[in-house]
Protein backbone atom coordinates (compact mmCIF):
# COMPACT_ATOMS: atom_id res chain seq x y z
CA UNK A 1 0.00 0.00 0.00
CA UNK A 2 1.56 3.29 -1.12
CA UNK A 3 0.39 5.24 1.95
CA UNK A 4 2.28 2.90 4.28
CA UNK A 5 5.33 2.53 2.04
CA UNK A 6 8.09 5.04 1.43
CA UNK A 7 11.58 5.16 -0.06
CA UNK A 8 14.59 6.87 1.50
CA UNK A 9 17.61 7.49 -0.73
CA UNK A 10 20.75 8.45 1.19
CA UNK A 11 23.31 9.99 -1.15
CA UNK A 12 25.96 10.21 1.60
CA UNK A 13 26.11 6.47 2.13
CA UNK A 14 24.97 5.46 -1.39
CA UNK A 15 22.02 3.36 -0.19
CA UNK A 16 18.29 3.25 -0.73
CA UNK A 17 15.86 1.85 1.84
CA UNK A 18 12.29 0.70 1.42
CA UNK A 19 10.19 1.38 4.50
CA UNK A 20 6.93 -0.54 4.82
CA UNK A 21 4.61 -0.01 7.82
CA UNK A 22 7.38 1.77 9.70
CA UNK A 23 9.99 -0.97 9.18
CA UNK A 24 12.92 -1.05 6.77
CA UNK A 25 12.24 -4.10 4.61
CA UNK A 26 14.81 -3.66 1.83
CA UNK A 27 18.18 -1.93 1.62
CA UNK A 28 20.15 -1.65 -1.60
CA UNK A 29 23.49 -0.13 -2.52
CA UNK A 30 23.19 2.50 -5.24
CA UNK A 31 25.14 4.56 -7.73
CA UNK A 32 23.63 8.04 -7.75
CA UNK A 33 24.35 11.06 -9.94
CA UNK A 34 27.95 11.96 -10.73
CA UNK A 35 29.41 15.49 -10.41
CA UNK A 36 27.55 17.82 -12.75
CA UNK A 37 24.58 15.41 -12.84
CA UNK A 38 23.67 15.18 -9.15
CA UNK A 39 20.58 13.31 -8.02
CA UNK A 40 18.17 15.98 -6.74
CA UNK A 41 17.64 16.08 -2.96
CA UNK A 42 14.24 16.68 -1.41
CA UNK A 43 10.79 15.14 -1.15
CA UNK A 44 9.21 13.52 -4.19
CA UNK A 45 6.83 10.72 -5.06
CA UNK A 46 6.83 7.98 -7.69
CA UNK A 47 4.81 9.27 -10.65
CA UNK A 48 5.76 6.77 -13.36
CA UNK A 49 6.83 3.12 -13.51
CA UNK A 50 8.11 1.30 -16.60
CA UNK A 51 9.52 -2.22 -16.37
CA UNK A 52 11.36 -1.97 -19.75
CA UNK A 53 12.21 1.74 -19.85
CA UNK A 54 14.65 3.15 -22.42
CA UNK A 55 16.42 6.44 -21.77
CA UNK A 56 15.16 9.44 -23.71
CA UNK A 57 18.50 11.23 -23.17
CA UNK A 58 21.43 8.79 -23.21
CA UNK A 59 22.64 5.67 -24.99
CA UNK A 60 25.31 4.23 -27.25
CA UNK A 61 26.30 4.25 -30.89
CA UNK A 62 26.56 0.69 -32.22
CA UNK A 63 28.19 -0.37 -35.48
CA UNK A 64 26.81 -2.84 -38.02
CA UNK A 65 28.46 -5.72 -36.14
CA UNK A 66 26.80 -4.79 -32.83
CA UNK A 67 29.95 -3.34 -31.27
CA UNK A 68 29.62 -0.23 -29.13
CA UNK A 69 31.68 2.54 -30.72
CA UNK A 70 30.47 5.37 -28.43
CA UNK A 71 29.06 4.60 -24.99
CA UNK A 72 28.31 8.26 -24.15
CA UNK A 73 25.91 9.14 -26.95
CA UNK A 74 22.72 11.18 -27.00
CA UNK A 75 19.86 10.99 -29.52
CA UNK A 76 21.48 13.92 -31.39
CA UNK A 77 24.93 12.31 -31.70
CA UNK A 78 26.26 12.23 -35.26
CA UNK A 79 26.21 8.68 -36.65
CA UNK A 80 28.80 7.30 -39.04
CA UNK A 81 27.36 5.40 -42.01
CA UNK A 82 26.12 1.95 -40.95
CA UNK A 83 26.00 2.80 -37.25
CA UNK A 84 22.86 3.35 -35.19
CA UNK A 85 21.85 4.91 -31.88
CA UNK A 86 20.71 2.55 -29.11
CA UNK A 87 18.99 4.16 -26.09
CA UNK A 88 20.27 3.05 -22.67
CA UNK A 89 18.20 0.32 -21.06
CA UNK A 90 16.83 1.25 -17.63
CA UNK A 91 14.91 -1.82 -16.40
CA UNK A 92 12.48 -1.42 -13.50
CA UNK A 93 12.37 2.37 -13.89
CA UNK A 94 10.58 4.20 -11.06
CA UNK A 95 10.50 7.91 -11.91
CA UNK A 96 10.31 10.38 -9.01
CA UNK A 97 11.60 13.61 -10.62
CA UNK A 98 11.43 14.57 -14.31
CA UNK A 99 13.79 12.19 -16.20
CA UNK A 100 15.22 10.94 -12.87
CA UNK A 101 14.32 7.67 -11.21
CA UNK A 102 15.49 4.46 -9.61
CA UNK A 103 16.32 1.55 -11.93
CA UNK A 104 18.53 -1.48 -12.43
CA UNK A 105 22.03 -0.63 -13.59
CA UNK A 106 25.75 -0.91 -13.10
CA UNK A 107 27.20 0.04 -9.72
CA UNK A 108 30.90 0.91 -10.09
CA UNK A 109 31.17 1.78 -6.39
CA UNK A 110 30.78 5.56 -6.65
CA UNK A 111 28.25 8.11 -8.01
CA UNK A 112 28.27 7.53 -11.78
CA UNK A 113 24.84 8.18 -13.29
CA UNK A 114 23.28 11.18 -15.04
CA UNK A 115 21.10 11.76 -11.95
CA UNK A 116 19.26 8.46 -11.70
CA UNK A 117 19.64 6.04 -8.80
CA UNK A 118 21.01 2.73 -10.06
CA UNK A 119 20.70 -0.45 -8.04
CA UNK A 120 21.40 -4.15 -8.61
CA UNK A 121 18.83 -5.74 -10.93
CA UNK A 122 17.38 -8.20 -8.41
CA UNK A 123 16.85 -5.48 -5.82
CA UNK A 124 15.44 -3.05 -8.40
CA UNK A 125 12.87 -5.72 -9.31
CA UNK A 126 11.85 -6.06 -5.65
CA UNK A 127 11.55 -2.28 -5.19
CA UNK A 128 9.56 -2.05 -8.45
CA UNK A 129 7.16 -4.73 -7.21
CA UNK A 130 6.60 -3.00 -3.87
CA UNK A 131 6.32 0.71 -4.75
CA UNK A 132 3.27 2.21 -6.40
CA UNK A 133 2.46 5.46 -8.16
CA UNK A 134 2.33 7.97 -5.31
CA UNK A 135 4.87 6.24 -3.03
CA UNK A 136 6.83 9.02 -1.26
CA UNK A 137 10.56 9.27 -2.01
CA UNK A 138 12.89 11.27 0.22
CA UNK A 139 16.41 12.00 -1.05
CA UNK A 140 18.81 13.07 1.71
CA UNK A 141 22.55 13.62 2.07
CA UNK A 142 25.10 14.64 -0.51
CA UNK A 143 27.75 13.04 -2.66
CA UNK A 144 30.09 15.83 -1.50
CA UNK A 145 30.45 14.11 1.86
CA UNK A 146 30.33 10.40 1.09
CA UNK A 147 30.73 8.25 4.18
CA UNK A 148 32.30 5.50 2.11
CA UNK A 149 33.00 4.47 -1.44
CA UNK A 150 32.05 0.90 -2.22
CA UNK A 151 33.69 -1.63 -4.44
CA UNK A 152 31.71 -2.43 -7.56
CA UNK A 153 28.69 -4.58 -6.75
CA UNK A 154 28.57 -7.71 -8.90
CA UNK A 155 25.25 -8.77 -10.34
CA UNK A 156 24.28 -11.89 -8.41
CA UNK A 157 21.07 -13.88 -8.19
CA UNK A 158 18.95 -12.75 -5.23
CA UNK A 159 19.21 -16.21 -3.65
CA UNK A 160 22.99 -15.68 -3.39
CA UNK A 161 22.51 -12.32 -1.69
CA UNK A 162 19.96 -13.71 0.78
CA UNK A 163 21.95 -16.82 1.66
CA UNK A 164 25.26 -14.93 1.88
CA UNK A 165 26.92 -17.05 -0.82
CA UNK A 166 29.25 -15.32 -3.25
Amino acid sequence: MASQTRVIINLSDQRVSLVERGRITLISPIASGKPGWQTPAGNFSIFSKDINHLSRSFGSVVDAYGRVVNSSATPGTSLPRGDHYLPASMPYFMEFSPAVGMHAGYLPGYPASHGCVRMPRDLAALFFQRVQIGTPVTVVGSTHNLTQVRKAIPILPLASLVSGQR
